[in-house]
């Protein structure tokens, strides 16, 4: 299933690329046994879920070598570890404020050998670094992204896009987005996946800019 998806989604994939994302769902099943960072009802869905749905972002920007990420409230080490498989070139800081979740995401780390993520157990408010972008799901609304954001991005042009947020969304939007709707572009996850579950799923996306 995910072998098909990576053919029809990511055909540029490198064989070790695609090797190692298809590790993932082996790797997080024998974890999740012992620490529960993703729900059983989830994990049925992990492919789609998780791995899709993280590597949503690759459809929209292609970071360039040098570029670093930050990812908040990682969870699990979503969307930051199938990202950093992606994009090889780029480091990835991974932080979560609860231990257990950051060390399933460090031992996963060295099961793939991701040389390019820094997995760190901290609270977003109290990390101190400058990044290029920051990646989210699921921790707070938008405004509370934005705000965990301050001071941590950079503003550079070294990609395509200017240096922000990738924040991942779902549902009605609009009351969430109100505040900020003439400084960001969503992006509707249906248009680059034909799944059912990307319907109501959204990539918002938000330049930092002097």
């Amino acid at each position: 299933m995910m072998q098909d998806m990576l053919r029809k989604y990511f055909p540029d994939l490198s064989a070790g690329q695609a090797e190692k994302i298809l590790a993932l769902k082996n790797i997080y099943s024998q974890w999740n046994n012992k620490i529960n960072v993703i729900s059983r009802r989830d994990f049925g869905n992990f492919e789609i879920r998780h791995i899709l749905h993280s590597l949503a972002v690759a459809k929209i920007i292609n970071f360039r070598d040098g570029t670093e990420i930050l990812d908040i409230g990682t969870g699990g080490g979503f969307p930051g570890i199938p990202l950093s498989i992606l994009f090889p070139g780029s480091s990835f800081t991974l932080i979560d404020s609860i231990q257990k979740k950051i060390r399933v995401v460090s031992e996963v780390v060295k099961s793939l050998n991701l040389n390019n993520v820094k997995p760190l157990c901290v609270r977003a408010e109290e990390h101190k670094g400058l990044y290029d972008f920051v990646v989210c799901r699921a921790v707070t609304s938008f405004g509370g992204i934005v705000k965990l954001s301050q001071g941590k991005i950079r503003i550079t042009e070294k990609n395509e896009l200017p240096g922000g947020i990738f924040a991942f969304k779902g549902g009605n939007l609009d009351e969430e987005l109100a505040d900020f709707k003439n400084k960001i572009t969503v992006f509707p996850l249906s248009g680059y996946f034909d799944e059912e579950w990307f319907r109501e799923k959204y990539l918002v996306y938000m330049p930092f800019k002097t």
